[in-house]
């Protein structure tokens, strides 16, 4: 069964700068010879990677919202910059934007089961996710939204 991973993006201010520190990583590995990959490094292993991989993303919480997700392909073992043991999630470089949905602060990471899951952003145009977030979430605080 596919369980997905949550996640705060701590100092990410967009979807679009997400993009550009994840395209910044991959090339500096190029640059470095290292293996282009997209890895976020993690203290804690799951218990459950046997399905995080099975079909499982990592949804990103920008700002406080639920915004976009990655597909998770692999989890790895790793170690920190100080050589601590530590676990690679392995990332497909597609950014996957989600309707959004509004998070309280968690730290680390936490399990998502699928049905609680925000479903992928409709590609036509539209809706509350076609405002500017500030915009969206006042309308949300109005009770318009």
């Amino acid at each position: 069964m596919t369980v997905h991973l949550i996640k705060l993006a701590v100092g990410v201010e967009s979807v679009d700068h997400l993009a550009a520190i994840q395209s910044g990583r991959l090339a500096e590995a190029r640059a470095e010879a290292r293996e282009p990959v997209l890895r976020h490094i993690t203290r804690n292993r799951p218990q459950r990677a046997d399905e995080v991989v099975d079909g499982g993303s990592l949804y990103w919480v920008i700002k406080r919202v639920i915004q976009v997700r990655q597909q998770i392909v692999d989890v790895r073992s790793a170690a920190k910059s100080d050589g601590r043991p530590a676990c690679a999630l392995v990332l497909d470089p597609d950014l996957v934007r989600t309707r959004r949905r509004a998070r309280r602060p968690f730290q680390g990471w936490r399990y998502l089961r699928p049905e609680d899951a925000p479903p992928d952003r409709d590609s036509g145009v539209g809706g509350a996710d076609a405002l500017p977030l500030e915009m969206a979430e006042e309308l949300r605080r109005l009770g318009l939204l």
